[in-house]
């Protein structure tokens, strides 16, 4: 008896494997905590776990990193832009089956000049390197998924500071993504379509909002053509 290999997710988030390029919104910190949900409750499990029980076989896989940019660098904490070694990673967890990118909501710390139109072109690059990364022979190009991030809210607390000016800077974010994605010929899925910011720090999620968000990108990924091996019962 033969079965098939499980479809590989990658997310990024952002970068977003199941999750390829990923940041602390992915990586499921609890607001104005240090802490961090289990995989279960951040929205890549809840994707993987509501897929599966459809019926899909799969496996979503989070490379999520607090403070990530798309190609920026953090001037205090190394290691925080996108591009840093994303070739190599879509190479180790090849063949994926779909590369989701939720990334862009640090691009407009107060340390930033950006606007939204600097974080599209950011996504954009992304974008560029994730397909011309060094798979093997053979192996397909992964279709990508840019997830536009829920806009920025009122920052609060702890990170507040850190934020200031953020909601501003990052207004029109949703449409650019969707502009590039269009031009790209990506994907493209606004979250802040079925959820906010958490009112708590106005920037993360909630527990209940990744649940929102996970339900909501499973039945996405589920009408798109080609990236899911058919429902077994």
């Amino acid at each position: 008896m033969c079965t098939m290999p499980r479809r590989r997710l990658s997310s990024a988030a952002g970068l977003a494997a199941g999750t390829r390029l990923l940041d602390s919104l992915t990586w499921g910190i609890v607001p104005s905590t240090r802490k961090r949900l289990p995989f279960d409750a951040r929205w890549p499990g809840v994707m993987e776990i509501a897929l599966t029980r459809q019926g899909h076989s799969l496996r979503v896989i989070e490379d999520c990193l607090n403070g990530r940019r798309t190609v920026w660098e953090d001037p205090f904490k190394a290691g925080r832009n996108g591009l840093a070694g994303l070739a190599q990673r879509i190479e180790i967890h090849s063949p994926l089956s779909l590369v989701r990118l939720m990334l862009g909501t640090n691009d407009f710390q107060s340390m930033h000049p950006h606007t939204a139109w600097h974080a599209a072109q950011g996504i954009a690059t992304l974008v560029t390197v994730i397909r011309q990364a060094p798979i093997e022979p053979g192996m397909p190009i992964p279709p990508i998924l840019v997830i536009a991030p829920p806009p920025i809210g009122v920052p609060r607390g702890p990170i507040a500071v850190k934020f200031t000016g953020a909601a501003d800077k990052s207004a029109g974010l949703a449409d650019a993504y969707r502009g590039v994605a269009a031009e790209l010929g990506c994907h493209f899925f606004d979250s802040g379509r079925v959820t906010d910011a958490s009112a708590v720090d106005g920037i993360h999620l909630d527990a209940d909002q990744h649940q929102i968000l996970g339900k909501a990108l499973a039945e996405f990924v589920v009408a798109l053509p080609g990236v899911l091996s058919p429902a077994t019962s």
